[in-house]
């Protein structure tokens, strides 16, 4: 429901919920500059309107798409890193910026297609009652319309988005490679260091969550971007033209919408999966 919530603010059909009150005493032009409706409002129209289905619209395509994009993000990272510890300093900074764009960057030309049907059906609104667009239907649709170009609109606003992915990793290798030395000098008899407990991956959730936190609020404006690009039938072309009509027709908050919705729903979400692949690692290290 979040994500659904989230891609709804994000996109130009945002100033479709303010209400028939406002609109009726405001002219067409000045509408785009009005507060467009928070979080909590959007979901209540969502509701109202469309039924407490809307809010599942795109699962199908999440659940398909989020384990091979993971996978292979982070079987690219680590490939990366491997590979990278040869060329540069071991653990450097250009290590962990390189192989978080590169992994970024894999992830994102394998699975675009994925994201691009999981947006259009979180996009489709329909009123209670009508026959909803099926992921299949919505497949033919992009085809039909756009060839199999059209599965990789919003390509470039994600290209864009490796820069997020590269200021979470760096942040959060440095988070963690200060957990990783306080640990070493408070435990300097120990025999081995090597060893982790509970408190590591607590340590760890919550460097991710922090990384994750100012990447994300650094490199939002991606996002809106991406969901805008993938409108059907919009008017948004190229990412530097959406950026500019964008900010032209609704300010540069309209930049950032979607925000809060997104924060509440991805940092828990990154803090479980960085905890888990360091678990993972360690188990199969150990």
């Amino acid at each position: 429901p979040l994500e659904v919530v989230k891609t709804r603010l994000q996109s130009s059909s945002v100033t479709l919920y303010i209400s028939e009150v406002q609109l009726s005493t405001v002219n067409g032009a000045s509408v785009a500059r009005m507060s467009p409706p928070g979080p909590l409002h959007c979901l209540k129209l969502i509701l109202e309107k469309e039924g407490p289905r809307s809010l599942f619209r795109g699962l199908g395509p999440n659940l398909v798409g989020v384990a091979p994009s993971r996978a292979i993000y982070f079987a690219a990272y680590s490939t990366a890193k491997e590979k990278l510890n040869n060329v540069f300093d071991p653990d450097s900074t250009q290590v962990h910026m390189l192989s978080a764009g590169l992994a970024g960057f894999t992830a994102i030309t394998a699975t675009n297609p994925i994201w691009l049907i999981k947006t259009r059906l979180q996009l489709d609104a329909r009123n209670r009652g009508e026959r909803r667009m099926s992921a299949f239907e919505c497949v033919r649709r992009v085809y039909q319309s756009d060839g199999l170009r059209g599965f990789y609109r919003g390509m470039s606003a994600s290209y864009a988005g490796i820069s997020e992915t590269v200021i979470h990793f760096v942040i959060y290798e440095s988070i963690k490679r200060k957990l990783i030395e306080s640990k070493a000098n408070a435990n300097m008899d120990d025999e081995d260091e090597s060893v982790k407990d509970a408190s590591d991956f607590v340590g760890m959730m919550l460097a991710a969550a922090t990384s994750k936190t100012c990447a994300t609020s650094i490199a939002y404006p991606h996002e809106v971007i991406r969901t805008r690009l993938r409108e059907e039938g919009s008017k948004y072309r190229s990412f530097f033209q959406t950026l500019n009509m964008v900010v032209r027709e609704e300010g540069y908050r309209a930049l950032y919408r979607g925000l809060t919705t997104h924060l509440v729903r991805q940092i828990p979400n990154t803090a479980i999966m960085m905890c888990t692949y360091e678990l993972v690692v360690y188990l199969l290290n150990g």
